[in-house]
């Protein structure tokens, strides 16, 4: 939700000689419409003398009278929101007075707070390290940032697996794919692309857990009565030293039955925008989610839309190694050692999840059927070649006929989840459209 027209008054609790440096920076404004809260990024600049800034990227004047800082963004439906508050250290808290959508001319009151946000710190982008202490089971945009990173920055942090269980084999979340995050990527605003290099994916224990299940969508009905056995689990043994896992116990016709790792991050998303409640984790949609599509790997790049002030970044529920669709329900469950960089793209939120490797482009469409996640998939894949390549609809239409195809991503979640991909090297002779 933007909001086009507001004028802010603050008490503040500084004298007016430090009022410039008590309120100068970046602040998320969160206002609470009847237990619905609504985050807006504040943005504000004072050079001793004049004030200038932003609210959700429209352009801001504001002047002080007395103790009261009195900003004012102009917007042509001239509507004007109202925000008294008090300020202290890194927070403004008060009520807002906003027009009433259902009866022109009225006015109604909600509470507010914003919190500061951190100033990058100089020189070039860092790598940071987080010891996640909480997990969350909801995509959410109302979750506090776990940390403030910027574009360029990397972080080395790790996860638990989907029953909630760490490196120690100890519980430290609900089962449901447990997420680490949120992460608070500064610059990144409603509308732009959040851009997630997986650098580096390593199990950091020596098992993980499965089924020896197979998916309903992808059980013949004449499998159906000697399926009603299945569904127990099974221990697998990783060997991460050779980079292989295998059943822990296995029957005697797979005693030398063993798999290569390829690690994979199951869970990856931002927060949905206002309006959308918290999204579980075992969901997928266009903010990405509980995908499940095993090119999430280390060396891919993932690109998102960003809904949320900061993009809000969440990842989790790891696999050693999953199949297509991942037919078993579970795949090779397991915690990870996770490093990923972030940057951010101004403007060109994809409509679906894309997803970059060194070979090719991949688009991920998830619905409630496989029909609508490969309209979904194949729309999204048109988008990034009018986009990047500013091909016409006849022009991909061509493209994709010869070229395309389809793999099955997600089979197991409460929606499906199919990816159309091109081999980039058919694209090399195409010119780029200049971003």
């Amino acid at each position: 939700m933007r909001i086009v027209s507001f004028v802010f008054l603050f008490v503040l609790l500084q004298p007016p000689a430090t009022a410039g440096e008590a309120l100068r920076g970046r602040w998320l404004v969160t206002t609470d419409l009847w237990g619905n809260p609504s985050h807006a990024l504040l943005e504000l600049h004072h050079d001793g003398h004049a004030w200038t800034g932003t609210f959700d990227g429209d352009p801001l004047t504001a002047e002080r009278r007395g103790a009261m800082l009195h900003v004012r963004v102009h917007a042509a439906d001239g509507h004007t929101y109202a925000y008294d508050g008090e300020g202290s250290g890194d927070t403004l808290r008060g009520s807002a007075e906003w027009p009433d959508s259902n009866h022109p001319g009225r006015r109604v009151r909600h509470a507010f707070v914003a919190r500061r946000i951190a100033e990058r710190p100089p020189g070039p982008p860092r790598t940071w390290t987080f010891e996640p202490g909480t997990f969350s089971n909801e995509f959410s945009p109302h979750r506090p940032p776990v940390l403030t990173i910027w574009p360029g920055d990397a972080v080395r942090t790790r996860t638990v697996d989907s029953g909630g269980v760490d490196a120690h084999d100890v519980t430290r979340a609900l089962f449901g794919n447990p997420q680490t995050g949120p992460f608070y990527v500064d610059g990144a605003e409603p509308g732009d692309t959040l851009v997630v290099r997986i650098v580096r994916l390593r199990p950091d224990r020596d098992f993980a857990d499965s089924l020896d299940a197979i998916v309903g969508r992808a059980l013949g009905a004449s499998l159906a009565a000697d399926a009603r056995s299945l569904g127990k689990p099974v221990r697998w043994a990783i060997d991460r030293e050779r980079g292989v896992a295998r059943p822990q116990q296995p029957s005697e016709r797979l005693r030398h039955f063993e798999v290569p790792l390829r690690p994979m991050l199951g869970g990856l998303a931002v927060a949905p925008p206002f309006g959308s409640a918290p999204v579980s984790t075992g969901d997928a949609g266009r903010f990405g989610g509980n995908m499940d599509f095993n090119e999430v790997a280390e060396g891919a790049t993932v690109y998102l839309p960003v809904y949320q002030p900061g993009a809000l970044l969440y990842l989790g529920d790891a696999h050693a190694r999953q199949g297509d669709g991942e037919t078993s329900q579970y795949a090779l469950e397991t915690s990870m050692d996770v490093e990923f960089a972030v940057d951010v793209v101004h403007g060109g939120a994809p409509s679906s999840p894309r997803v970059e490797s060194a070979s090719q482009l991949m688009v991920l469409g998830q619905a409630g059927s496989l029909d609508e996640a490969v309209r979904a998939a194949t729309t999204g894949l048109i988008d990034w070649l009018r986009q990047d390549y500013g091909l016409d609809l006849s022009e991909s239409a061509q493209v994709l006929g010869s070229a395309v195809e389809y793999r099955i991503a997600n089979l197991a979640g409460r929606s499906v989840g199919v990816a159309a991909k091109l081999d980039k090297s058919l694209l090399a002779g195409l010119a780029r459209v200049a971003r």
